[in-house]
């Protein structure tokens, strides 16, 4: 009897752990790949932080609503949050949502089989509705960002019309903290092949979204999945229902032939917002350098990112270096950050110190021009242009 009990008292210390290691999962696993790398802090003279702080800086990817953390709190642990946000003077962040990553993610070829985000769903105790859709998944995450506004005591503010937008560089010219934050979606598979859906999406504040993330989806292939595919009809209707909501199309990173289909039938500028360029860094992760001056050329936007996979070297000059290479090849009106932060990548800095990115622009020989428009002009221009307008009256469900 009392081997029992103390086998039946080991078995459920053994539970115990074996759930409680579950449930801990997020946050080492977030610690573990959203990763800043170990530097003492960078030396940033005071005519720097004077410039940096007069910039209206913005940034085009981060991933931080996937995570457990309350972005509203300062954290050890990943890129981003609304207190760095402040720090690095943030004026817009773009939060993309992230619903599904394939088992074993690489940039050569990935399977839409497989799905690591659903036991990431348990583990942070999200409603049992999204442990199986993308849908709810989606739609829960926007409801994280709404929620953090509520309780960010106007610190943090949705964008969601071009209005929206003006309000937060009214109040910033004012001398107020406030950060806009835009809600966009990585891949069109929480779409789940129905057009209704785009309704839904729009309805809940996503203002952008990505048709692929790494595997192919009904939209048509992506660029790290298995068919290389261009867009399918459900594409092409999801392009046009994007287009008449003035919801922005994001082609990170979708298939070259997805970027030439859209750009073929696009009425509406595009962006990448997350990416390297190929001329500079020679990665599978980045598409052709003919194809982004196409991108360009449709008056789109090209977000640089900060990862190695992207820029080859990460440290604030190489990415500098590969802004520096952009702008020769698409012109300074086309290139913006696109850091992928939070995005299950490595960086040399994170969001409070994007001063340092400034710095060494200046040190290479931008000019405070480029340096404005890159550091954030570019896509506050271009969310004005593209932006929907407040309507006169609120949405109605079924309108």
């Amino acid at each position: 009897m009392k081997l029992k009990r103390f086998f039946l008292g080991g078995l459920a210390a053994l539970v115990v752990l074996l759930v409680g290691g579950f449930f801990l999962l997020p946050y080492m696993l977030d610690g573990t790949i959203n990763r800043v790398a170990d530097h003492e802090p960078y030396d940033i003279p005071q005519e720097i932080t004077r410039l940096h702080q007069g910039l209206v800086v913005a940034d085009l990817h981060a991933d931080t609503l996937l995570w457990i953390r309350d972005p509203l709190d300062r954290a050890d642990d990943g890129h981003v949050d609304l207190p760095r946000l402040i720090d690095g003077n943030v004026a817009l962040q773009v939060f993309s949502v992230v619903t599904k990553v394939p088992m074993g993610q690489n940039y050569e070829e990935n399977d839409a089989g497989s799905d690591v985000v659903s036991p990431l769903s348990v583990a942070q105790r999200w409603p049992a509705r999204t442990w199986t859709s993308l849908y709810e998944r989606a739609i829960y995450q926007a409801g994280k960002l709404d929620d953090a506004e509520r309780r960010s005591e106007g610190r943090l503010a949705i964008v969601r019309w071009r209005e929206d937008l003006e309000a937060v560089l009214a109040a910033r010219a004012q001398g107020r903290d406030v950060v806009g934050g835009l809600l966009a979606m990585e891949g069109g598979h929480p779409l789940e092949g129905d057009i209704a859906h785009v309704e839904d999406f729009y309805r809940s504040g996503y203002r952008m979204i990505g048709l692929h993330h790494f595997f192919d989806n009904e939209l048509g292939g992506s660029l790290h999945g298995k068919s290389d595919g261009g867009l399918t009809e459900f594409g092409r209707d999801v392009l046009r229902a994007m287009e008449d909501r003035r919801m922005i199309v994001d082609l990170a990173p979708s298939s070259p032939a997805i970027v030439t289909d859209v750009l073929a039938s696009a009425t509406r500028p595009v962006v990448i917002s997350h990416t390297g360029i190929k001329g500079a860094c020679d990665s599978p992760r980045n598409i052709s350098d003919t194809l982004m001056q196409q991108v360009a050329a449709a008056g789109g936007l090209v977000g640089v990112g900060y990862w190695k996979g992207a820029v080859c070297d990460a440290s604030p000059a190489g990415v500098v270096k590969a802004i520096r290479y952009a702008i020769d090849l698409l012109g300074e009106d086309h290139v913006a950050l696109g850091s992928d932060f939070d995005g299950a990548v490595g960086t040399t800095f994170d969001v409070s110190e994007l001063a340092v990115l400034t710095r060494e622009m200046m040190e290479a020989g931008f000019t405070q021009n480029e340096i404005a428009k890159v550091m954030g002009g570019n896509i506050v221009r271009f969310m004005q242009e593209n932006l929907p307008s407040k309507p006169a009256e609120p949405l109605k469900d079924g309108a």
